[in-house]
């Protein structure tokens, strides 16, 4: 009698590839943070606060840290703010970047703060071209990568007269026009960023970009809108970017507090399969063919699984059409109707509860599930959700 392979439940043993091979570029060195070349895409933020006022900025860039940021970006438009860099490149948890407009002087003090990085923007830093060669020998001399931050809402004008407005060409024009003055002085320790708030536009300049240069790529949608709006430009700009490899660090700018930046970031990445997934809900958007209430059922769970750390998959069912197959499919889940919910654990049901029972079941279960997962070493993923 023919035998057959036992079919494999829930996640599998190894991640799923992503979707393009990532885009050679050089690697730079964001204080412990690699970015470019074959490291992992990171996720960035900007803190709101006064920099000046370095215990607000510390607290803020604590909230970020344990959101998972891994590098973070302060503004510095003034004296004040270029006096606190000291202090907080030296107290954050993660690297700082110095974001600098118009006076060159303040490069110069956040290298010798001892910044992670420094972001400079060419359009509107006053004879910035004329300071290049300084700049160069300082970042070179104390290990300083320098990010070429285009944006469209200030770049040069003389890009400006020439195009019109800030389109892809001129974008692309400006960032390698500066990049080849700090290479004429053998600095080429460069990420280069060329942002826009219209996804179509940004998309096109980073595919322009990454085809005449190798330097790494820092993505952002910039001013991209309250936190809907910009998710949805931030994702559709992203995905596209990243699933042809073209992307080495990110920025999703929202209308919005800096930790929601980092939560949509992380998603992204692991959505494309960039970043070891962690909790991960599946549900279903509910229909008239629903018996349980499957929006608070997901809120409880996901609450209730927040901070696990195992690549566990659990399915929240609301019907007896899908409910059973995605339920068995995953590591846990639960077929729901009649007021009954049917709990499954890898494939198999093991308990009928009651539905006000469901939710302090499935938890019961995945904690017995992760404490196992744990043990057996199985931490190449994060907590996957399927509420259907």
């Amino acid at each position: 009698m023919a035998t057959t392979e036992p079919v494999s439940l829930g996640l599998p043993t190894a991640p799923a590839r992503p979707l393009a091979v990532r885009r050679p570029s050089r690697r730079i060195q964001v204080g412990p943070v690699p970015v470019g070349g074959d490291a992992p895409v990171s996720v960035q933020s900007m803190t709101t606060t006064v920099t000046a006022d370095v215990g607000a900025t510390l607290q803020q860039i604590a909230e970020l840290t344990a959101a998972g940021c891994q590098i973070v970006r302060v503004a510095c438009p003034t004296q004040d703010d270029a006096d606190a860099l000291p202090v907080i490149a030296k107290k954050s948890r993660i690297p700082v970047i110095a974001d600098i407009h118009f006076q060159p002087k303040y490069v110069f003090a956040a290298i010798d703060a001892g910044c992670a990085a420094v972001r400079v923007n060419p359009g509107n830093i006053r004879q910035f071209d004329d300071k290049v060669k300084e700049i160069a020998r300082a970042a070179s001399a104390a290990g300083t990568p320098i990010r070429i931050g285009v944006n469209a809402g200030s770049l040069d004008r003389r890009l400006l007269q020439k195009y019109g407005k800030a389109t892809p060409e001129a974008l692309v024009e400006s960032a390698l026009w500066e990049a080849s003055l700090f290479e004429e002085h053998g600095f080429r320790d460069i990420k280069i960023s060329v942002k826009h708030n219209d996804p179509v536009v940004m998309v096109n300049a980073y595919r322009r970009l990454a085809a005449q240069c190798d330097y790494p790529l820092h993505l952002g949608v910039t001013e991209a809108g309250p936190a809907f709006q910009g998710t949805i430009k931030s994702a559709v700009a992203f995905g596209a970017l990243l699933s042809e490899g073209i992307g080495d660090t990110i920025r999703v700018s929202l209308s919005a507090p800096p930790a929601e930046e980092i939560k949509v970031g992380i998603q992204i990445l692991e959505s494309l399969n960039l970043r070891r997934r962690r909790l991960e809900i599946v549900s279903c958007p509910s229909c008239g063919r629903a018996q349980v209430d499957v929006y608070k059922l997901a809120d409880q769970v996901t609450a209730g699984l927040e901070g696990m750390e195992v690549p566990l998959r659990v399915a929240v069912m609301g019907c007896v059409v899908n409910g059973p197959g995605e339920a068995r499919e995953a590591d846990l889940g639960v077929a729901s109707g009649n007021g009954k919910g049917q709990i499954f654990v890898k494939g198999e049901v093991i308990k009928t509860v009651p539905e006000s029972k469901i939710v302090e079941t499935l938890i019961d279960e995945a904690l017995k599930l992760a404490e196992q997962m744990e043990k057996d070493g199985a931490l190449s993923g994060s907590p996957a959700v399927t509420v259907v």
